[in-house]
């Protein structure tokens, strides 16, 4: 099994040094992070930076010294710096000091611009940032009076960032600037089923339709309105490559998986004139790549698909594995198939925005594949939860490609997750933690994340097994100890035990009137518990709710 290699960084002689200014708002920290991963460097965010130095945020370091203190901060911060960090971004006022305007003389400077209307909406009208206060669409337009000509003072390049895709800003400051055209390194992880398939994780992963598209002369993009940009370029690789793109926008998580969009979803596809040799493209989380995988499996009785996971959850679990489906009133996944998709392209810089606590519910799933297959994923959360959750972060895309890997050697040997008996665990043991995690899910209406479910879950399961197949207590613990450091869920105070329980014996996991749960032995060695005693379900269920987090 092969997992990523480090990021290769240039030699420091080599290092092609690029600082970005700009008001708040225009992406430099996003843009940043994107342009440095792509070409190997460093980045740093000036303000993260100080308040690492300081241990204070920036408007504690406002309020208790006052702007000069923070910007002779600033000033030295810069200095020092300059000296080898390969993707800066300065704070916003920064080029006002005269210090770090001399600094930044004949060095590498683009400056990033955007409407104040695009500025208000990605900084949102309630901030922490201290000179943002009240009201930010008249504060921007006063900024941007008083700093524009400090920024054409010291920028080489002015790049316009409005209603663009990050990445996109990324590419076309490397390309002014002159950086290198090096490619990300890329992991790939074989799925070999019936028809078999990679998923392939690296940043840009996105750019790469263009040699995936088989000759298809018509592609329809599935994507949530949020993933617009996203979307915009996948329709600009499917019509360079000579196809014609058919975009269709759906609604918000399981709200997509309804038969009413799923009839709507054929029909799009009826009125484009899709064939047997067009293509089927999913961009989005787990609802939209389990509707697109659906939508090509029924169309024609199955036309290819590529799933383009963009959470922690989809690219782990929910869009790489086959399972394709819809929801129905009675339940979430009733009506589904097993279709493959062509190829998997996980563009990990499509993480960069995720919310925190989308970034946990994905980790859960992560850490699952660590309790039933991979210690190494274990030791990488608990050795730094922040790097964990950390979407710009070298270790979570470890973790990310070490639970595909998983995923796959499971997979590869039970797609269509034929019965499990005793320790002989096939696809089944990717089900651990979820038999009382969905129930929790539908009890509370699916307004919890699927992650922070499945985490009780697990613990659940960890304190049944320890009743009921001997799991030793530390296992038991480090259950606790690794969600929680994530910041995930490991005691329930909501939804009563009867009506969880009637609703785990109507899952579709349950065979016949007969609950199952994947149990752990000990790490690494999942096993299928059926039908537990009552007593131990119970005792297992009061560990759970005996607790705070």
């Amino acid at each position: 099994m092969s997992h990523p290699a480090p990021r290769p960084r240039k030699q420091p002689g080599a290092i092609r040094q690029v600082i970005l200014v700009g008001l708040p708002g225009v992406g430099k920290t996003t843009v940043g992070h994107l342009l440095a991963r792509r070409h190997g460097l460093d980045f740093v965010d000036v303000d993260d930076f100080l308040e690492r130095q300081q241990g204070m945020t920036v408007a504690e370091i406002f309020a208790q010294q006052g702007e000069q203190a923070f910007r002779d901060l600033e000033a030295q911060a810069t200095a020092e710096l300059l000296d080898d960090a390969g993707v800066i971004a300065l704070g916003g006022g920064a080029v006002v000091n005269p210090m770090v305007r001399g600094a930044l003389a004949g060095r590498c400077v683009v400056w990033l611009t955007a409407s104040v209307a695009q500025g208000v909406e990605r900084i949102g009208q309630t901030t922490h940032r201290p000179l943002m206060r009240g009201d930010v669409s008249s504060t921007l337009e006063r900024l941007r009076h008083e700093r524009e000509h400090f920024y054409a003072q010291v920028a080489r390049h002015r790049v316009d960032t409005d209603a663009r895709p990050a990445g996109e800003v990324a590419d076309q400051v490397a390309a002014l600037v002159g950086l290198d055209g090096e490619e990300a390194p890329m992991t790939v992880a074989h799925f070999a089923t019936d028809r078999p398939y990679d998923a392939r994780i690296r940043p840009g992963a996105l750019d790469d339709l263009t040699t995936h598209l088989g000759g298809a002369t018509k592609v329809a993009i599935f994507f949530p309105e949020v993933l617009g940009g996203a979307a915009a370029r996948a329709s600009d690789v499917v019509r360079a490559a000579g196809a014609e793109p058919t975009m269709i926008e759906l609604p918000e998580g399981e709200q997509a998986k309804t038969p009413v969009v799923l009839a709507d979803c054929w029909g799009r596809l009826a009125d484009a004139g899709l064939t047997r040799t067009d293509l089927v493209i999913g961009i989005g989380g787990g609802a939209t790549t389990d509707l697109a995988g659906f939508v090509a499996a029924t169309w024609l009785r199955g036309i290819r698909w590529i799933s383009v996971p963009t959470t922690v959850l989809a690219m782990v679990d929910a869009g790489i594995g086959g399972k394709t489906g819809a929801d129905l009133p009675q339940g979430k996944n009733l009506i589904g198939a097993f279709w493959e998709p062509s190829v998997v392209l996980e563009d990990t810089d499509l993480l960069v925005g995720l919310p925190a606590r989308q970034v946990r519910s994905g980790l859960a799933e992560v850490i699952k594949h660590g309790f039933i297959a991979d210690e190494r994923t274990l030791e990488l959360v608990s050795g730094d939860p922040a790097q964990a959750q950390d979407v710009t972060s070298g270790r979570l895309a470890e973790l990310i490609a070490r639970s595909v890997h998983v995923k796959a050697r499971v997979v590869s040997s039970d797609l269509r997750e034929s019965t499990s008996v005793g320790d002989d665990v096939g696809r089944e043991q990717l089900n651990y933690g979820h038999t009382l995690g969905h129930a929790i899910e539908a009890a509370e209406h699916f307004t919890r994340p699927h992650g922070e479910c499945v985490a009780l879950g697990m613990v659940f399961a960890a304190e049944l097994a320890h009743r009921v197949i001997g799991l030793d207590e530390a296992t038991v613990a480090r259950h606790r100890r690794v969600l929680g450091s994530v910041g995930l869920p490991t005691s329930y105070h909501g939804v009563a035990w009867p009506a969880l329980h009637e609703l785990m014996m109507r899952d579709k996991k349950t065979r016949g009137s007969v609950l199952r749960f994947v149990g752990l032995r000990a790490q690494g060695e999942p096993t299928i518990i059926v039908d537990p005693d009552p007593q131990a379900l119970r005792g297992a269920w009061q560990a759970l709710t005996a607790t705070t987090d």
